[in-house]
C-alpha cells in the first residue's frame, strides 16, 4: 500500500471504475465500459519511464498466455504527446491494445501518481489489486497472484 495520498477522483481497491473514453494508440478508441464482462489488467505507463519499458515485454508475453482467455490486457499511456507513445509501441512491436490519457482522467481515476501502475479489475469493473512498480508479469509468482485474484483454476494454465 503506497504511503502517498490519493490522486483526484481515485478509485480505491474495492471500488468500481467509472466509464471513460480511451483514445486508441494502436487500435480504435473505446469506452472503458466496453471491457465489462471480462476481467481486465490495466497497465499505466509512459514512454519516458524506464521501469515501464522494462516490464512491457512481460506484459506482452502475459497477453499471449493460455490464462489470458480469462482476462484482457490493456495499456494506458500517460505521455503528453501521442507520437512519443506510438513510437515506443512501434519499437516494442506491441500487440495488445494501448490507449492514451490526454486529459489525466484515467491517470487520476486509476491512481497513477507513480509509474508503472498495473490494476487487476474484475469483470464487473471492481478494482481488485493495484501493483506499483515494474513487475515480471509472466513469472510463476505473478501468474499465481493473477490466477488467485481472478479465480482462474491452476489446471487451466501452462
Amino acid at each position: 500500500m503506497p504511503a502517498w495520498g490519493a490522486t483526484p477522483g481515485e478509485v480505491p481497491v474495492g471500488g468500481m471504475l467509472r466509464d471513460a473514453t480511451m483514445q486508441g494508440l494502436n487500435g480504435p478508441s473505446r469506452q472503458l465500459s466496453q471491457f465489462r464482462g471480462k476481467a481486465l489488467i490495466i497497465n499505466v505507463w509512459a514512454s519516458w519511464c524506464g521501469p515501464c519499458r522494462l516490464e512491457m515485454g512481460s506484459l506482452e508475453r502475459l497477453a499471449w498466455r493460455d490464462e489470458a482467455k480469462h482476462f484482457a490486457v490493456i495499456g494506458i499511456s500517460t505521455d503528453d504527446y501521442p507520437e512519443a507513445a506510438k513510437g515506443f509501441l512501434k519499437k516494442t512491436n506491441a500487440t495488445f491494445n494501448h490507449y492514451i490519457d490526454s486529459r489525466l482522467l484515467l491517470e487520476n481515476m486509476l491512481g497513477a501518481d507513480h509509474l508503472p501502475l498495473t490494476l487487476l479489475v474484475d469483470a464487473q469493473g471492481r478494482v481488485l489489486k493495484k501493483v506499483y512498480g515494474a513487475t515480471e508479469w509472466d513469472s510463476p509468482q505473478t501468474l499465481a497472484m493473477i490466477r488467485s485474484a481472478f479465480q482462474i483454476p491452476a489446471t487451466q494454465s501452462r
